[in-house]
């Protein structure tokens, strides 16, 4: 008796899905019936169905061969995607790029990788069946007509550029370089008292990078024996941003994590580092400079900048009441860039994740259900006593007046401690030193009615502090 032959599987191919995923959508077709007309299993549908946002994001980003059945990812991705970006810069220079020429180009970045990879015309050919090399598609550089304008009323993802389709919202990071002056107070402000922060986030605001803090020239003098690496916030001396170090940095830690991310950038920073060495795990991507979008959205920085205010206020009552009869103008002084470091941190610690992800979403920079329009008065922690609500929102914006002249008294020094050594610094604090700290904190709590939940914040500090003693 003849054995039954084995059924053949029918596997469909990418646009084949797309079919049935549009047919799903738009009758009332059950996953058996449409099964059935594509003489696919159900299950199979139900797989497809599985995968839909996976699906569409390959159909529109015109990089997948739309007629393969299965994909199968490399095993060397990152030379994969090092290749695919720079054999798009050789189309765009009008380079004849030849099989050879894309095989030396793999050797060479294999080795800059440190991967121990020798490519083959086999694995050549599979990379431009993977990405759509040799298709044509790759080679139309400038759409023959200008993309028609959306219509009015769709949600603000329709407008998102095709490249940030590649990417998980939780993969898409925002960045922006934002003026702080760090001790100004109402009616008192220097030009010498600014410094510029580094913020980003992702999208989801579920990951915030350590906030990086540009000051003077000169190194302030409150840095004196202080670790770099036990500070909350990282300084570079100077108020330029770091840009090669800082992305380098980023790279290798997505790369720790097997990640592959978005960085949006201002077109302008873009052009600046135009001559970086290659960045395998974060992709830049610049906004256009007549757009009024910004990188990180304006309503997340003017929320950090709230925050430290209202901290940096907080912090100059303290000092009034130790001197009495100290004026605000007179009690700033007492600021230090280490402090200030620190209050950057708490403030972008503050930061709430809903805020950043409904101000990503109202600028079009991640998918989502449009927000109900943000208002200051939501973004803004607690008005501080003594300042109105209108207030305050111009002690917030400052940087946008003109600031006054004045000297950094902090890190110019005076005349006496100039050439003095290192006379005119604080002494370090001892370990007998912290330990005394902790005593006299904690009777001052005990004194003052603090509450229980604080104390448990404060044994946690106090256990750390022994724990440092001992070593």
């Amino acid at each position: 008796m003849e054995l039954s032959s084995k059924k053949k599987l029918h596997a469909l191919s990418l646009a084949e899905k797309i079919q049935v995923l549009e047919l799903l959508d738009e009758s009332k077709m059950s996953q058996s019936e449409v099964a059935r007309r594509f003489q696919v299993s159900q299950p199979q549908i139900s797989r497809i169905c599985k995968n839909k946002e996976k699906l569409l994001a390959d159909w529109c980003s015109g990089t997948a061969n739309r007629e393969r059945k299965r994909k199968r990812e490399s095993k060397y991705s990152g030379i994969d995607e090092a290749l695919l970006c720079w054999y798009h810069i050789a189309r765009a220079k009008a380079w004849d790029v030849t099989g050879p020429m894309l095989l030396h180009k793999a050797k060479e970045l294999a080795d800059i990788m440190g991967q121990d990879f020798v490519p083959s015309i086999g694995w050549l050919v599979r990379w431009k069946r993977r990405n759509n090399v040799g298709f044509g598609a790759r080679h139309v550089l400038v759409p023959p007509l200008p993309p028609e304008p959306p219509p009015p009323g769709l949600m603000a993802q329709a407008q998102l550029p095709l490249s940030l389709k590649d990417f998980s919202p939780e993969d898409v990071f925002g960045c922006a370089e934002v003026p702080l002056l760090y001790r100004a107070v109402p009616g008192s402000m220097g030009a010498c008292d600014q410094v510029q922060v580094l913020l980003c986030a992702n999208s989801r605001g579920t990951e915030k990078r350590q906030v990086l803090v540009g000051g003077l020239q000169v190194a302030p003098r409150c840095f004196f024996g202080v670790s770099s690496e036990a500070l909350p916030a990282s300084y570079h001396l100077d108020l330029g941003i770091p840009w090669s170090e800082w992305l380098a940095q980023f790279d290798k830690d997505m790369g720790q994590q097997g990640r592959q991310v978005a960085l949006l950038l201002a077109a302008r920073v873009v052009e600046e580092l135009a001559g970086l060495p290659g960045l395998y795990h974060v992709r830049l991507l610049p906004l256009s400079a007549s757009s009024t979008t910004p990188p990180l959205p304006s309503s997340v920085v003017w929320a950090f900048k709230a925050h430290y205010r209202r901290r940096l206020l907080g912090k100059l009552a303290a000092i009034q009441s130790k001197r009495d009869g100290t004026s605000l103008t007179e009690a700033r002084v007492g600021i230090t860039v280490l402090d200030a470091l620190h209050m950057v941190a708490a403030a972008w610690a503050k930061v709430p994740p809903q805020l950043i992800l409904s101000s990503f979403i109202q600028e079009g920079l991640a998918p989502g259900k449009t927000p109900l329009s943000l208002d200051r008065a939501s973004e803004m922690s607690p008005v501080p006593s003594g300042l109105s609500r209108e207030e305050f929102s111009r002690f917030v914006d400052l940087e946008g007046e003109e600031p006054g002249p004045g000297m950094c008294k902090e890190e110019t020094g005076t005349e006496d401690e100039e050439g003095g050594g290192k006379e005119g610094f604080e002494p370090l604090p001892t370990k007998a030193d912290a330990l005394r700290a902790l005593g006299t904190l904690r009777r001052w709590f005990e004194c003052n009615g603090t509450s229980p939940e604080f104390f448990e914040k404060f044994y946690d500090c106090e256990e750390e502090v022994e724990r440092l003693c001992c070593l």
